[in-house]
């Protein structure tokens, strides 16, 4: 009958301690006594998947957003020499305006597919889904603008000093939204 009180003792002290002939360790029992706190669980963020082309399309649209820059300048000194002078005005600056437009309108064609295929793309990713929805309307609301500055307004501009400065200042309303929100984007979207 000694052999059985010492098999509690031996299986206290392999599980407590290294040598099982060690008394159980109490401050095991301390420790379990202790009230044990709980954090709250951390919520894992659930994965995202869009299209291998996703990131192809976003620097596609990325390059092409910085060039518009540029041509805003130059368009913006032809289009002062046009506005001040209108027929009169040197043929560089009637060239270089519609060349300028040529190019911004195949910039912002290719930017508002890359930009809306890539909103649907990522339209079940929650983090910056406002952001990116402003951006997209008041993207196409300056594709609008320039839309109607350059079909309605060009050929009257020529002629009309009040649709030049119409021209003029639809044209230059859209290169403003397009900037701030161009900028919103580059400083905001996390």
């Amino acid at each position: 009958m000694l052999f059985v009180p010492v098999i509690p003792v031996l299986v206290a002290g392999i599980v407590t301690s290294a040598n099982p002939l060690a008394p159980p360790d109490t401050s095991l029992t301390l420790r379990l006594s202790q009230p044990v706190t709980v954090d709250t669980p951390r919520v894992r963020q659930r994965a995202v998947e869009v299209s291998d082309w996703y990131g192809r399309r976003l620097t596609i649209h990325r390059t092409l957003s910085y060039t518009v820059i540029p041509i805003f300048g130059v368009q913006w000194i032809a289009g002062e020499r046009i506005y001040k002078y209108g027929n009169q005005a040197p043929d560089w600056a009637k060239t270089t305006h519609r060349a300028g437009a040529s190019a911004l309108a195949g910039i912002f064609a290719v930017n508002t597919v890359t930009g809306l295929w890539n909103l649907w793309d990522s339209r079940s990713t929650a983090n910056g889904r406002t952001l990116r929805t402003i951006h997209a309307l008041s993207m196409l609301a300056a594709d609008a603008g320039f839309t109607y500055a350059g079909v309605k307004l060009s050929k009257d501009a020529e002629t009309d000093f009040n649709k030049r400065r119409e021209h003029r200042t639809i044209a230059l309303s859209s290169m403003a939204v397009t900037v701030v929100s161009g900028l919103a984007m580059k400083l905001y979207n996390k």
